[in-house]
């Protein structure tokens, strides 16, 4: 969720059948972060997935909202690829490029319980920009 104070968090908003995912963050990787936690949220209890299990991804884009799309679809992908769940993440950004680590485990029915599948990020609502307090923004809409 989101801390107003400390300006980093995630929310969803809505968006017909699918569902709109939001990141905040003082940093654009702080943001892409919270937002992966925001997909996850999309799927199952975050508090539920243990961090036992580390996956590196990378990828790069012509600008920085289609590298937040490229972002948030190698993440769904490694879930369904892996059969896992990820809960913590840590980016970095170089440019147009970025380097992540998805943390997580494979799916235990017993603890998590599904709700929906990500099937992949869209251009919907998709936005990467700072607010005029400085904070980055980074969202679109995924396609359940």
């Amino acid at each position: 969720m989101v801390s107003e104070s400390a300006k980093v968090g995630w929310e969803h908003f809505s968006h017909g059948s699918d569902i709109g995912v939001r990141g905040y963050g003082a940093t654009v990787g702080e943001a892409f972060e919270q937002a992966a936690v925001a997909l996850t949220a999309v799927v199952a209890d975050v508090a539920s997935i243990r961090e036992s299990t580390k996956v590196e991804v990378e990828c790069s884009a012509p600008d920085l909202d289609l590298l937040f799309m490229s972002w948030l679809n190698a993440v769904i992908y490694e879930m369904a690829l892996r059969g896992m769940l990820f809960s913590n993440f840590d980016v970095s950004i170089s440019e147009t490029s970025l380097a992540g680590i998805l943390l997580g485990e494979k799916v235990d029915p017993e603890r998590h319980h599904l709700a929906v599948e990500a099937k992949g990020a869209t251009v919907t609502a998709l936005k990467v920009a700072r607010d005029p307090q400085g904070q980055w923004i980074a969202q679109c809409v995924v396609d359940v």
